[in-house]
């Protein structure tokens, strides 16, 4: 079997074109698939931080948009298994310009609990207390500090879109952990900014459970709790809630597993016509094999390992294409979409996926090729 696979290789030179041709059109189609994957892993499998599993985050049922009254706060903390609550509330704004690299998530925060809630950040317990005792004080995270070029001390302004108010804020803190690409500064401080009819209403509550075992029970108790309410909440682990900013574009997974099986299909399609006239025009060759002493599973192997090489190559390229771009798009995306890169287990499937394209479209010439008699092979062409 091994010592046909030289031969093979040296019969993929004889039509040097075809094969680049081939080779390339099987590389855009993996590559494809590897940005549909990395897409799809983004959405669906994005690592969480290690506190998540403890916390949730309760929000008005009817949508994201409807606020919630400051006081569902102070009820919510009453709930045994509730360690910890804090109201994040989004700002938006826009800071200097609207260019990628200046988007950033801010939040106006409780600055004595926000870190209590998300314990996987670090932060220095002196710029945690500077924070917190001015009242325009911004805590920033690391990756946004060191993209915007932003220091302690800094002097920042946010215009505010959805509130009719621009805040002035000094960089008071800097911390850093998975996922630090979100600014914080003091409710108190928009609170007061804020015409008196605005004040008093939140858009969310983001609760540190004492266990796992807690999370369920707790968000059943909060959702029961204000079920005969004006403004019902809906509460939900933070993955969840991750995930439903996903599913409001509609059914993304199908979408996109579609657009997979539609790529796969093609380049199985191209790629079969391509083998197929490869083996009409060596029909002669075959039967000089045979006559030399080639058995039908040699030329079967022949013909299949040389269809399987070409796909296996087309597949390296384009997996390592989607790899470097996946990556350089990844940390340009990572203001507003972080987790986006190939995942260590798209690059077997995707690999996988181009043998297999190789296999399924030469078995069948292949086979047909290897059962045409010596006579039947000699007379093709006249």
């Amino acid at each position: 079997m091994w010592k046909i696979l030289p031969f093979a290789f040296k019969n993929l030179l004889r039509n040097k074109r075809r094969t680049v041709l081939t080779v390339l059109s099987i590389s855009v189609s993996l590559f494809l698939l590897g940005v549909l994957l990395s897409v799809y892993a983004a959405f669906y499998h994005r690592p969480m931080p290690p506190g998540s599993a403890l916390r949730l985050i309760t929000r008005n049922k009817i949508s994201l948009a409807t606020i919630l009254p400051e006081y569902y706060g102070e009820r919510i903390a009453k709930i045994p298994g509730v360690k910890e609550i804090s109201i994040f509330n989004w700002f938006g704004g826009t800071y200097i310009d609207n260019r990628p690299e200046h988007m950033f998530g801010r939040f106006a925060v409780e600055p004595e609990k926000v870190f209590e809630v998300l314990t996987e950040f670090e932060i220095p317990p002196e710029q945690l207390e500077a924070f917190q005792r001015d009242r325009q004080g911004f805590a920033v995270g690391k990756s946004i500090a060191d993209r915007v070029g932003l220091k302690l001390g800094d002097r920042v302004t946010i215009v505010g879109d959805i509130y009719p108010i621009t805040l002035e804020l000094n960089v008071r803190a800097i911390f850093q952990g998975p996922d630090d690409n979100n600014t914080f500064f003091q409710w108190d401080y928009l609170q007061e900014s804020l015409p008196q009819g605005w004040r008093g209403s939140v858009g969310t509550f983001n609760i540190l459970c004492e266990s796992e075992a807690d999370v369920p029970r707790v968000a059943r108790e909060i959702d029961e709790m204000f079920r005969n309410s004006p403004q019902q909440t809906k509460t939900e682990t933070e993955s969840a809630f991750q995930l439903s900013f996903v599913n409001q574009l509609g059914n993304i997974k199908l979408f996109l597993l579609s657009i997979a099986g539609a790529v796969v299909f093609t380049i199985l399609l191209v790629s079969g016509n391509t083998v197929a006239m490869s083996v009409r025009e060596r029909i002669k060759e075959v039967g000089v094999l045979k006559t030399l002493g080639f058995t039908s599973p040699a030329v079967l192997a022949l013909i299949v390992s040389e269809s399987v090489f070409l796909s296996a190559l087309g597949g390296i390229l384009g997996v390592g294409g989607a790899y470097l771009i996946t990556q350089v798009m990844g940390d340009i995306m990572v203001s507003f979409f972080t987790g986006f890169a190939l995942p260590v287990w798209g690059v077997p499937i995707c690999l996988a996926v181009a043998v297999l394209i190789g296999f399924l479209s030469s078995v069948v010439p292949a086979t047909i090729a290897a059962r045409t008699t010596i006579s039947e092979a000699l007379r093709h062409g006249g």
